[in-house]
């Protein structure tokens, strides 16, 4: 027997409508090229996402059809978020510090006919035209007084391609499970794969997100999302704020300038923000420095890779700041879990706060969890045993686009790659990436465990901790460390701080320094380029 209910399609277009009509007079903030302080309101926004979407369709841009973006974080971004998903075309957000080969690669792959680009972007396009056949036109993201100069072919400007355009817009009713963005994986090897969302996916993700087990965001809120629009939809912000109608403050090309995140802080009395551990250590560096404050802020979300307790402890006990991690990747779109403690922090002592915060959290409404061992088989959830770590859920990845294998087990489980236990309570700590994990005389140690650990020293600005072949434990781990400024902190030294924190046989064989760790595209400590630079180390 079937309910006697309304069936309504879960839609961006439904988002839109909603925000509309309910939170039309949250304000957007920007910082663009064009203007250090940009501000209308979401009705604003969505108005001239129509008169984008009738641009569009006028240049012949039809639905299923797929349109690329290189820009920041910014309002104009934002209304093409909405105008070409709501139109039921694709919104490809392409993420432009890839290499040019990867960019080339990913705009052929997802057929871009248009891409929408900031003028800081353009020389990437031009030193790239010849190499995209299908790319028909770029539209710079700029009014007129603003357009560079370009030797690009075929060319549009943005404000002026929609500025004679109506504010009104026949929104097709769309399926609900048809595809509205389209994000591609980095930092991985091969070529990049892309994942294709749908609208009830996105959907479903915002309303997970402002779960008070989620990012607890509603409309009293003033939210500085530093994650980029080009990776992962900005960890569904811009889809959350439609819904719950909260504040948002784009930080545009500035969103790694400490300078400029405390004056949006302050000046805009934000009081939630999400980024990566590198953004948040950019940021407290400037404060400390500066002696200036964040007062407004109360939270802020971490993500992308393990944050150290260092980030942590400096913003609870220098900001007042609660720092709350998360778990996601590009496959789930990305929110996976959450760090929401189940009591108040009164009810833990210092030692067991501290071992709890650092950890991914627990599973959101939504996604599903399962560690496996080797053998595939379901690990008891006790905290101790680790293994690899297994999804699903309405907005994980069943195939990559364009792939004609299914990307899950024959179970129907998608395996994420890492490693990680998961305790009584159900709250799961990332204790690697499987092709990151040292094995070590047949048991695995957590380089990431290492890499916090290190992290604690006060004289460690970043570390990194990779696998070296050993001739009698297969493998051991050796500590890369970069120093903080004016630092000559010692390798012992660091391994004596070390001592006694994590398992004696866990203990680096040795430390070695570097001037930068190598990133990837979003962030992260490219595991991949470091085993690479120390492939002829050996341990002395």
């Amino acid at each position: 027997m079937l309910g006697l209910m309304m069936s309504e399609q879960l839609t961006i277009t439904s988002l839109m409508r909603h925000a509309k009509a309910i939170n039309g007079d949250s304000e957007i903030v920007s910082v663009v090229h064009d203007n250090p302080r940009h501000r209308y309101t979401q009705a604003d926004c969505y108005d001239r996402a129509a008169k984008l979407a009738n641009a569009l369709k006028n240049l012949g841009l039809s639905q299923g059809e797929v349109i690329g973006t290189l820009a920041w974080n910014d309002y104009r971004h934002m209304e093409v978020y909405f105008g070409v998903a709501c139109m039921g075309a694709v919104c490809h957000t392409v993420n432009p510090r890839l290499f040019p080969e990867q960019l080339v690669y990913i705009i052929n792959h997802a057929e871009d006919r248009f891409l929408m680009v900031d003028p800081m972007f353009v020389p990437l396009i031009e030193a790239i035209e010849g190499n995209l056949p299908k790319l028909e036109a770029v539209i710079i993201m700029a009014p007129e007084a603003s357009m560079p100069e370009t030797k690009l072919k075929n060319v549009y400007c943005y404000e002026t391609l929609i500025d004679a355009q109506s504010r009104d817009f026949e929104w097709p009713e769309l399926d609900e499970n048809s595809a509205c963005s389209l994000c591609y994986t980095s930092g991985t090897t091969g070529n990049p794969k892309g994942v294709l969302y749908s609208h009830r996916a996105l959907v479903l993700q915002s309303y997970a997100c402002c779960l008070g087990g989620g990012m607890g965001l509603g409309a009293h809120d003033v939210a500085l999302p530093i994650v980029p629009m080009f990776h992962v939809n900005a960890w569904n912000m811009p889809y959350s704020a439609a819904l719950a109608g909260f504040k948002v403050v784009f930080p545009g090309s500035k969103m790694g300038d400490g300078e400029s995140l405390q004056q949006l802080i302050e000046e805009e009395q934000v009081n939630y923000s999400v980024g990566v551990p590198t953004v948040w250590l950019t940021l407290l560096n400037y404060l400390r420095e500066s002696g200036k404050k964040i007062s407004s802020m109360k939270r802020v979300g971490v993500g992308g890779s393990a944050c150290p307790l260092t980030i942590m402890k400096e913003f609870e006990e220098v900001h007042n700041v609660e720092t709350i991690t998360g778990w996601g990747m590009t496959e789930m779109a990305p929110l996976g879990s959450f760090n929401m403690l189940k009591q108040p922090r009164e009810d833990y002592s210092d030692e067991e706060y501290d071992d709890l915060r650092v950890r991914s959290g627990r599973q959101v409404f939504g996604v599903q969890m399962k560690i496996v061992d080797d053998n595939d088989q379901a690990l008891p959830w006790d905290g101790e045993a680790f293994g690899a770590l297994k999804v699903k859920g309405p907005w994980v990845i069943e195939r990559y686009f364009k792939h004609e294998e299914s990307a899950l087990d024959d179970k129907g489980w998608f395996d994420t790659g890492d490693v990680a236990t998961i305790d009584q309570d159900g709250v799961m700590t990332i204790t690697d990436r499987t092709k990151d994990v040292i094995k070590s005389g047949g048991e695995w140690i957590s380089s990431i465990d290492l890499e916090n650990c290190a992290m604690g020293h006060a004289e460690v600005a970043e570390a990194a901790v990779i696998g070296i072949a050993h001739p009698k434990w297969d493998e051991r781990p050796l500590l890369v460390v970069v120093r903080k400024p004016d630092s000559d902190v010692k390798g012992e030294a660091i391994l004596a701080y070390m001592d006694g924190k994590v398992a004696k046989w866990w203990m680096p064989d040795e430390v070695t320094f570097v001037d930068e760790l190598p990133h990837t595209a979003t962030g992260k400590i490219h595991k991949l380029k470091l085993r690479e630079q120390f492939a002829d180390f050996s341990f002395s």
